[in-house]
């Protein structure tokens, strides 16, 4: 006990933000599933990610039950990270439902301690306190977690923090450990929320470049900018790099007329709150709102740009950006989402508020920072925090939480008949629509015979044909690229069949294997991750070296 205590007083600052994170996420520790937009679905992939992953495939991509038992390839779109965090607290005996609040819970302790070591690079224990404070209770931050119960934005804003201070730490003191660190995370990042990862990167690049303002080797800070770069693609690169060359592949992906969804300035900026979704003239609608201490946050800080000239292009940087957030979250920013191509693949302009959330509560510290060391400074900062703690307190909780089991949406056929997904997205293009459930997976169309199943796994079946004449045999599951099929050993052509995938058996019997493995984009992926974590290892053994003949 005297040792926690020396701990706690030693490193108060991460002691005081993880009792105050702890609050905010209290609440997730009732029993039962809280009633968000995204949750349920969230369950139900989860068991399907766990399933394949059970099967042996280290990298799941296709969801079997799905789809009417069609199957979609689902998990080659979805951000993974999430999912297989689940299936490891899942293999620890949670269930699919806890784990997805353990997710909520260990992200929201991550990312209140990343910002809080990102800000404390500038604004030093006191500051930083604050501005993770800020982010922890920032109003946006509950409507992911409460409200859209969105896991993957959750973990994108705990781990883009980190990825900022490991790269501030890199860029001042040139620690090659924090170099191997940022292009991990960059990685996490890009693995746990795809859309998050594009706006987050824009911004990363310009601190980046912010920061190259005060190095003295330009060319070696660039260098090794452009290796981190390369090295977090690299490493996610089996996600990112189907997900967007084999997209043509399904339906479904821009469901959403993002003009629906831009927040008037009175959203941003009065406190309001709802459960609903978000959309014109619906009752309850989920909360725009910044947040009333964050924006007091950016005020002031507008003040000490003026009056102060102390960390004033830092201030500046982060001012802009916070005032150019904003703007493209109105509807006066509609000539850059219909001319600029890549603005419509964030789908709502309102998630911007996930950068916005970051820039204000980084400027709050910077306020404490400002006085100088004295009871107004401590009084100034303790304020800060009791207020945002008081005005964001009641959204910190759930409505109410579903006192159900797991079972209740694994056998639900509105969560697993259809892609899982508003819209039935991500079904293959070639089916029509939702195919209507099936007795038998496999069943002659032309010719005839016997058919033994000898094994059906997620993304590999494996039976004995015996067919009395040439034959034509449907697969009732989605056709799509990268199935293939092994007749006694023979790589053969699978066909379409109206989305169904078709195999020709000659006469006889025949063992037919039938294997979901990677298309040509998908071998790509591998091969750069495999360079990229050849170059992992390669930089990480350099720099255990270096440290040991330091």
């Amino acid at each position: 006990m005297k040792v926690i205590k020396l701990l706690c007083l030693k490193y108060w600052g991460i002691s005081v933000v993880l009792f105050i994170t702890l609050i905010s996420i209290i609440s997730l520790f009732s029993s039962g599933l809280p009633p968000t937009h995204d949750g349920e679905y969230h369950v139900v992939r989860f068991h399907q990610f766990y399933k394949v992953l059970e099967s042996g495939i280290l990298y799941p991509r296709w969801a079997p039950d799905f789809n009417n038992g069609f199957g979609i390839p689902l998990f080659n779109y979805v951000y993974p990270l999430p999912n297989y965090i689940a299936s490891f607290f899942h293999l620890l005996g949670f269930s699919f439902i806890d784990s997805f609040k353990l997710n909520m819970i260990f992200a929201s302790f991550i990312g209140a301690i990343f910002f809080y070591l990102w800000s404390r690079l500038f604004w030093k224990d006191l500051g930083a306190v604050v501005s993770s404070i800020l982010y922890t209770f920032s109003p946006y931050h509950f409507v992911d977690i409460y409200v859209r119960g969105s896991v993957g934005e959750v973990w994108s804003l705990a781990l883009f923090p980190g990825l900022l201070w490991s790269f501030t730490q890199f860029s001042k003191n040139k620690n090659p450990v924090f170099f191997l660190v940022s292009a991990i995370l960059l990685c996490l990042l890009i693995l746990s929320h795809n859309i998050l990862a594009l706006l987050f990167f824009v911004f990363f690049i310009s601190y980046c470049l912010f920061l190259s303002i005060s190095q003295r080797s330009k060319t070696e800070y660039f260098k090794n900018l452009i290796l981190v770069l390369f090295l977090g693609l690299g490493l996610s690169s089996p996600f990112w790099l189907p997900a967007l060359f084999e997209s043509k592949y399904v339906v479904g992906l821009q469901i959403f007329d993002l003009k629906q969804h831009f927040p008037e300035i009175y959203q941003l900026i009065i406190p309001s709150w709802g459960y609903g979704f978000s959309g014109k003239e619906i009752q309850n609608q989920m909360s725009f709102q910044i947040g009333v201490i964050n924006i007091l946050a950016v005020l002031v800080s507008l003040i000490v740009l003026v009056k102060n000239k102390k960390n004033r292009g830092l201030l500046t940087f982060f001012v802009v950006w916070f005032f150019a957030t904003v703007f493209l979250m109105t509807p006066y920013s509609s000539w850059f989402w219909d001319n600029i191509p890549f603005f419509n693949y964030f789908q709502f302009p309102w998630r911007f508020l996930s950068l916005t959330i970051l820039i204000a509560s980084f400027l709050g510290g910077g306020i404490v920072s400002v006085f100088s060391k004295g009871w107004m400074r401590n009084l100034f900062a303790l304020l800060f925090i009791i207020v945002s703690i008081l005005l964001s307190l009641e959204y910190a909780k759930a409505p109410y939480y579903h006192k159900r089991t797991d079972s209740h949406y694994l056998m639900r056929s509105n969560f697993t008949d259809g892609t899982n997904s508003p819209g039935n997205s991500f079904n293959t293009e070639w089916l029509d629509a939702i195919p209507s459930k099936r007795k038998d997976k496999f069943e002659f169309i032309k010719g005839s015979g016997s058919i033994k199943i000898g094994s059906i796994k997620p993304q590999f079946y494996k039976l004995m044909i015996n067919a009395k004449e040439d034959s034509q045999v449907i697969v009732n599951t989605a056709y799509f690229p990268g199935w293939v099929s092994l007749v006694d050993g023979k790589k053969k052509e699978v066909d379409n069949y109206n989305g169904r995938m078709l195999i020709k058996i000659p006469s006889g019997r025949h063992k037919v294997e039938l294997i979901f493995s990677d298309t040509y984009v998908g071998i790509a992926s591998d091969t750069l991750f495999f360079i990229s974590v050849l170059l992992l290892v390669f930089f990480g053994r350099k720099s255990i070296i270096g440290i040991m003949r330091k």
